[in-house]
């Protein structure tokens, strides 16, 4: 819960707290996508999140200061989390932030609520997540239509069926810094502790488990048009890129989510 996490991120450098389990779940499965993304990912990013105006305590509404951006960076590091039997442990004082990863994990437990109380044929959804079972109502498939961000609004690009499958979107959208700091990614790369500048757009991921399809868009989303792309397709994960390029967008999708997204005459 938020206040499990609100005081395990008050606590000092080498201590211990016991944590529920869905909370040790989502550490378990940051800890991984972290490993993957070389940590660009991390769940301990939360000092620069603040630091960049992005998170819930925003400190600055302006470009920050190189020592600021140092001193929030030496306070990431997802190597200094690690889980004890039934408590969360840090070697430093990180400080945790599950948001890029909790809405795919409650959009599952709701779903496996609605599985066993017998309902198999639903819709869950929760900011960019949803999960999709069975069939509507009236009897027909349930459609997921995908939209490419705009200047001017959004398009729909792709609507298809969906059935037994989760699907995440995450948006590289841009808001104002303030100052001279013009307009800049709301997406951080731990790494560099910056903003991306990279001109991948949106990153949409189909898998059977909206968490991972939650985690793995927005880790996708992070490595970018080039390193995310390459990685989608290493690891067989059913991808959709929109790509700015010259004031337009370039729409790509990877075999294995064509396989999935098949377009049907409405």
């Amino acid at each position: 819960s938020d206040s499990d996490i609100e005081l395990f991120n008050a606590l000092p450098a080498n201590s211990c707290q016991t944590m529920p389990e869905p909370v040790l779940k989502l550490i378990s499965v940051g800890e991984q996508l972290s490993r993957d993304s070389d940590g660009a990912f991390d769940l301990t990013v939360k000092p620069l999140m603040d630091l960049w105006g992005l998170g819930a305590h925003a400190l600055f509404e302006q470009m920050p200061l190189v020592r600021q951006l140092s001193r929030a960076r030496a306070t990431v590091g997802y190597r200094d989390l690690r889980v004890v039997g039934q408590q969360l442990c840090k070697s430093a004082a990180v400080q945790v932030d599950l948001n890029s990863i909790a809405a795919g994990y409650a959009v599952d437990r709701i779903s496996e609520r609605m599985e066993k109380l017998g309902l198999h044929d639903y819709l869950v959804q929760a900011t960019g997540e949803l999960k999709v079972s069975g069939l509507k109502p009236d009897g027909s498939p349930w459609r997921v239509a995908l939209d490419a961000p705009r200047d001017d609004g959004n398009v729909v690009q792709k609507v298809f069926p969906l059935n037994g499958y989760a699907l995440s979107t995450s948006g590289d959208y841009r808001r104002y810094a303030g100052g001279e700091g013009g307009r800049i990614s709301d997406t951080l790369d731990a790494l560099t502790g910056q903003p991306v500048h990279h001109g991948l757009a949106s990153v949409t991921v189909i898998h059977p488990s909206a968490l991972m399809a939650d985690g793995l868009s927005s880790l996708l989303l992070i490595l970018g048009p080039r390193r995310g792309w390459n990685y989608a397709q290493e690891h067989k994960i059913p991808a959709f890129f929109v790509i700015r390029a010259d004031k337009r967008f370039i729409i790509r999708s990877n075999a294995s989510f064509d396989r999935l997204a098949v377009e049907q005459p409405r």
